[in-house]
């Protein structure tokens, strides 16, 4: 009597249950997909191209590491490079050179001329003037005022 009651009490069985199941986890592997080609797959590239830039390095390349250090590079062994910056002689490991630098990058010029290095886009002379001129006021106004602590020199003179 009461096995008649529970099957009476349960869904009803469906003939397509396969494709209920599909549309249930449709979502979760939409948000897959667009994470792969997104996050996933980008990442990847990046780390193939900098494991295929460690793999090219060479003596006497000017290179980055990851700290913000500019060096040539001097010696160069399976993992660790010997890192020529200025004075200086520095080992690290290879993984830690973030990039290879241009000759133009490396002696520090600048390879856009658009480029003022942040400034308003004044043009040198401009601001050359401009500080000639500041300092020019500033010379003729601490000229001007006497220091509080030195007594005048007419002053001086008739002391004697």
């Amino acid at each position: 009597m009461f096995e008649s009651i529970a099957f009476a009490m349960g869904p009803a069985p469906q003939g397509g249950g396969g494709t209920d199941m599909l549309m249930q986890f449709l979502p979760l592997i939409l948000m897959f997909v667009i994470f792969w080609f997104l996050l996933i797959r980008p990442q990847q590239k990046r780390a193939k191209a900098h494991k295929q830039m460690l793999a090219e390095l060479k003596r006497g390349d000017h290179v980055m590491t990851g700290s913000g250090l500019i060096g040539r590079i001097v010696k160069i062994d399976a993992e660790k490079v010997l890192l020529e910056c200025g004075d200086s002689k520095l080992h690290l490991s290879r993984g830690a050179i973030s990039g290879v630098l241009s000759e133009k990058d490396a002696k520090g010029e600048k390879t856009d001329k658009s480029d003022k290095g942040g400034k308003s886009g004044k043009s040198e002379k401009k601001e050359k003037a401009e500080s000639r001129d500041s300092e020019d006021a500033y010379k003729k106004k601490t000229d001007e005022e006497p220091a509080e602590d030195k007594p005048p020199l007419e002053e001086k003179a008739q002391n004697p």
